[in-house]
């Protein structure tokens, strides 16, 4: 590799003699075949993290059962019959409401503190798609706002020590029902941007009553404002929006799911909005959106509320299809903090590693690490997006005029990546911060890449790579506004000299460390 002499004036490039590069091979990486539901153990191993995280445990569910059959229930729906077990059970002191094999059809099913709703395998429940099922609107955050809508499939408000379990299927109603149909009929998704924050809650109402409160799509499983909570085992089959998402929560394990909700605009995975505590483990998800996703509220209701995404660990986990696999935003308005993403496998999604946010979302993300983890085929091994597009963000998604920072100002910084394989991409690392927001203190080591494009670094402010070798077509790293740039170590496989492409007043202090 051959390096140009295109940097000089306001930009610093210094040759350095120092020791080999080391050797880089990244250690325990694992195969996808020795993650996700398929390889979940039947203990919960005790939880690492770099950052103080309790030991969770499951939720303390009493040993009565009760088990129901589709003989005692009603022939057409069955949602009351449920609920009033689940009811019932929960009043006398709590149990396990499991459902007898065959195929259940129902509406919302609301769980109640101490009850594990068990759906073994063979068993599947097939929910509606109509509106008058998910009437009266209860409770929820639509994308980071709070309203009163449909709420989920299953739904839980207040509750402590519930359970989902089971290797039973959730089957969606279709894109062709009711709620969806009229949904994206009166395109619907944009009018929460009506909503101030001032509003009180009882005038925020998406029922369905009308064209004007047209209901939200229903989650699959939702808690709201819960503690102690267990997914294990389910399968969920297709999806009208967010899977499994857990909002103002504490105390969550989500092990051994399955998720497949490929080609459902805003399928995703998992969700973690404004939840503490959490561990996700030896889960395979597919999704016609992003896959394990991170959320803290959006713009000025994010901050009214005021509650952080905290204290995550995800681990043993595959990705499969999907936006991003593991995502920080969009929603980042009270922060996300101490994630920890480790021993996982991303193959065929279209991003790994994932940070979104944009100028009017507020907050950010901070104290991100990701350890041991094999990208496969993706479009852009890790992706900065802090701008959006100008479809959504109008003018703010340019860079320039630079507006002042405010209290809407979001950032990314304090990112740690390391042991990490890129099987192959396209793009290594796309990052693009903001002008008056550069994401800042990225550090990367031991990186095994091989991809087409080399870095492109826009609006950053502090990222060193260590220790690692990409491999690329390409022989040009971009820079942008990008100023204290470190490659330490760093061997790079070109055909041809390595060029840099800058732009920007204040791109400068690049530090390329080398033999």
């Amino acid at each position: 590799m051959k390096i140009n002499n295109l940097f000089c004036l306001m930009a610093i490039f210094m040759l350095c003699a120092c020791k080999p590069v080391q050797d880089n091979t990244t250690k325990a990486v694992p195969l996808a075949s020795e993650v996700g539901d398929a390889c979940m153990p039947a203990e919960i191993a005790p939880i690492e993290a770099p950052f103080a995280m309790p030991q969770l445990s499951k939720p303390v569910i009493p040993g009565t059962t009760v088990k129901l059959s589709l003989s005692d229930a009603p022939a057409d729906m069955q949602t009351d019959y449920i609920n009033q077990q689940i009811n019932a059970l929960s009043q006398s002191g709590g149990g396990t409401v499991e459902l007898g094999p065959g195929v259940w059809k129902s509406g919302r099913i609301e769980l109640k503190s101490r009850i594990n709703l068990h759906i073994p395998e063979g068993t599947e429940v097939h929910f509606s798609g109509a509106i008058k099922d998910y009437q009266p609107a209860v409770f929820t955050r639509m994308e980071g706002t709070e309203c009163l809508s449909s709420g989920a499939f299953i739904y839980a408000n207040g509750q402590e020590d519930i359970a989902l379990t089971g290797r039973g299927v959730l089957v969606s109603p279709g894109l062709d029902c009711e709620i969806a149909k009229t949904f994206w009929d009166n395109n619907h998704a944009h009018k929460l941007k009506k909503i101030t924050v001032d509003m009180p809650l009882e005038e925020r109402v998406f029922d369905g009553s009308s064209p004007q409160a047209t209901m939200y799509l229903p989650k699959t499983f939702a808690p709201i404002d819960c503690k102690n909570i267990l997914v294990e085992g389910i399968r969920i089959q297709g999806s009208l929006t967010w899977n499994i998402a857990p909002m103002y929560c504490e105390n969550v394990i989500i092990r051994g799911v399955n998720v497949n909700s490929i080609d459902i605009p805003t399928g995703d995975g998992i969700d973690i909005e404004s939840t503490r505590n959490v561990l996700i483990e030896y889960s395979t998800l597919a999704n016609g959106d992003d896959c394990y996703t991170i959320k803290a509220g959006r713009s000025e209701d994010g901050l009214r509320v005021n509650k952080p995404a905290e204290n995550i660990v995800i681990r043993h986990c595959l990705s499969k299809e999907g936006h991003g696999a593991v995502t920080c935003g969009s929603e980042t308005a009270a922060g996300i903090k101490n994630l920890y993403v480790h021993d996982c496998v991303f193959d065929g999604t279209e991003r790994g590693l994932r940070f979104k946010t944009r100028r009017t979302r507020a907050g950010g993300g901070d104290s991100l690490y990701y350890e041991r983890i094999r990208i496969i085929n993706a479009k852009e091994a890790m992706r900065w997006d802090m701008l959006g597009s100008a479809f959504f963000m109008g003018e703010l998604a340019s860079r320039h005029p630079v507006p002042e920072v405010d209290r809407l100002t979001p950032h990314f910084r304090d990112v740690f990546i390391k042991d990490i394989i890129v099987e192959n991409a396209e793009h290594f690392i796309r990052l693009s911060g903001i002008p008056e927001s550069p994401a800042a203190n990225v550090f990367m080591e031991n990186c095994e890449v091989t991809c087409k494009e080399l870095p492109q670094f826009t609006d950053v402010d502090g990222l060193t790579i260590k220790n690692s070798t990409i491999t690329a077509q390409d022989s040009t790293i971009l820079l942008v506004d990008a100023r204290n740039i470190t490659f330490d170590h760093v061997k790079i496989n070109i055909a041809g000299e390595l060029t840099f492409k800058r732009e920007g007043d204040t791109t400068n202090s690049i530090l390329f460390v080398m033999d």
